[in-house]
């Protein structure tokens, strides 16, 4: 009888310590997952905006409307599908363009090169992935010729 009193409360230091474990593994898998998701959405959201570079238009090109309607294709993918529950995020698009064919102008067989970066700001668990860093910076490049 003695032996069971002193093991009345062993259940529930049991189960606290390795639910706090479980807790951890769960949210752990939950936040990589949303990174990853993350990822996807910009390396998709930088194809979008190359996308948009490469699009035919008669000369004279205006880079600049260009780089805005890139931009604008970036940022409208992003806010579409990004997963950011701690708020708008800024990101930054790097727009360049590749003359490859040497004649000093963007036509057929040029290339556009997207890069967006994007500082990834953990959600559950920003303590302690903030003693590892607390900011994952995520980036997503695409280069397309135009056609």
């Amino acid at each position: 009888m003695k032996s069971l009193h002193r093991q009345q409360g062993s259940e529930t230091v049991e189960f606290a310590i390795s639910a706090s474990l479980l807790f951890l593994v769960l949210f752990g898998i939950i936040e990589f997952s949303v990174a990853l998701f993350d990822k996807a959405t910009l390396t998709n959201a930088s194809r979008e905006g190359a996308r948009t570079g490469i699009l035919f238009r008669p000369d004279p090109r205006d880079t600049a409307a260009e780089d805005a309607a890139i931009t604008a294709a970036v940022q409208d993918y992003a806010d579409q599908y990004l997963i950011s529950l701690g708020g708008a995020a800024a990101m930054s698009i790097d727009i360049q363009r590749q003359d490859l064919t040497g004649d000093a102008t963007f036509n057929a067989g040029d290339a556009v090169r997207v890069t967006v970066d994007y500082p990834y700001h953990f959600l559950l668990l920003p303590e302690f992935i903030g003693t590892l860093g607390g900011i994952l910076n995520l980036s997503a490049t695409t280069v397309m010729r135009a056609e």
